[in-house]
């Protein structure tokens, strides 16, 4: 008798405790979420290409699609396309320099793209400046070459970014796993006023991100070490609603294959990261190869009435059918 009793009590703990966690993590009794998606245009609106079979070292501009707009990634042009498409924040890729400055570039090496070779960290801002970033481009396998000879000059400095757009919102990608790179980049940003380093996001690497937020905390960082730290820990006691330390003032990209698993997804999740001054950017996929909403068809994988973050590489055919 005690043990029927025992295991009476026992279901009943579990119903009760089964009930408290959908109740707390619907998304059905979430307070409502008001205007559009937050987009994120991925180096600007650049020159898209295929997926299918690419590796770390693919030279994406040999393989791009047939241009259906003049721009190039990386490039003040391009962002600026993407703010005026309806853009929240641009995504740009850094570089040091020879002489101390940092190169928006996308690549470790300059011949997939450019007309010379070696490493960004080979030239200084102003020998970037005279060479073609639009020359490698092709969509026929080298039959034509669309951008060769309209790209000299377009590498900017993040200086001319930043005072090009004094309002703008970027993210800023620490392509590397140096933390020098981070305490560069801290120096760098410790310089502009406090305000302005709140429009701005950078990650990157474990390490460069860890010196980063070591030399200039409170600044919003991302890398797979923070992700982790938050999701993981999310994951463990999220059901209750209580959001952990490594969950606030940050930035996570989650790859849509695993966002439906987080506890509230969506408008409860969201609607506590908003809480805890966290942004959430969701990528198309799962996220290895900077994957985005690039179609209208895209959308339809999202929830209906998502308001969260979306990555894309089409800001043009994105921001028109989100806005």
């Amino acid at each position: 008798m005690k043990r029927k009793k025992g295991l009476q009590r026992a279901f009943l703990f579990l119903l009760i405790l089964s009930a408290f966690i959908y109740l707390n993590n619907s998304s059905l009794l979430a307070k409502g979420r008001n205007g559009s998606s937050f987009l994120l245009a991925h180096r600007g609106l650049g020159q898209t290409f295929s997926m299918e079979g690419i590796e770390g070292d693919t030279c994406t501009a040999t393989r791009i699609f047939e241009p259906e707009h003049p721009y190039l990634e990386n490039t003040i042009p391009s962002m600026e396309a993407a703010f005026d498409a309806g853009a929240d924040m641009v995504e740009l890729d850094i570089k040091p320099t020879k002489d101390g400055h940092f190169a928006v570039f996308h690549d470790w090496t300059l011949e997939c793209r450019t007309n010379v070779q070696g490493m960004v960290s080979d030239y200084t801002m102003d020998e970037l400046k005279e060479i073609d970033i639009g020359y490698g481009y092709t969509a026929d396998n080298g039959a034509t070459y669309p951008f060769r000879g309209k790209g000299t000059g377009l590498m900017p400095s993040l200086d001319e970014v930043l005072a090009y757009f004094p309002e703008g919102s970027f993210l800023i990608h620490i392509k590397s796993n140096d933390s020098g790179e981070g305490r560069q980049l801290a120096r760098y940003l410790s310089k502009l006023p406090e305000e302005r380093r709140a429009q701005l996001a950078v990650y990157g690497g474990d390490a460069p991100i860890a010196a980063l937020q070591e030399d200039l905390p409170g600044l919003r960082v991302m890398s797979k070490a923070t992700l982790k730290s938050c999701l993981l820990s999310y994951e463990g006691i999220g059901w209750t609603g209580y959001v952990p330390a490594g969950c606030r003032n940050t930035q996570l990209h989650i790859p849509e294959r695993f966002a439906p698993w987080l506890w509230g997804w969506p408008n409860k999740f969201l609607n506590r990261m908003d809480d805890a001054g966290t942004r959430v950017i969701v990528v198309a996929g799962s996220g290895e190869w900077s994957e985005g909403f690039d179609t209208a068809e895209d959308l339809t994988r999202l929830p209906k009435g998502y308001t969260g973050g979306i990555w894309t590489n089409r800001i043009d055919r994105i921001a028109p059918a989100v806005k």
